[in-house]
């Protein structure tokens, strides 16, 4: 819920309340993706330098990468 409360306030929606309205309407889903790319440099800085792919699924979701090579 903490980047939906943040996406929400945003672009608003109540995303602390509502989380799911984020899967249940395109136009919300497409602006909180919007959202969250414009407002972590890290998913940038991932992509556009030596960090690579790895480094941007890192930025958006940690969870998914164990620490290996972050070029992959």
């Amino acid at each position: 819920n903490y980047n939906y409360g943040a996406a929400g306030q945003a672009i608003g929606f109540d995303g602390l309340n509502n989380p799911e309205i984020v899967a249940q309407d395109a136009a919300t889903s497409f602006k909180t993706a919007v959202w969250f790319w414009m407002s972590n440099s890290n998913c940038h800085q991932g992509i556009t330098t030596d960090g690579g792919f790895g480094s941007t699924i890192r930025a958006i979701n940690s969870g998914e990468c164990g620490g290996g090579n972050p070029t992959t």
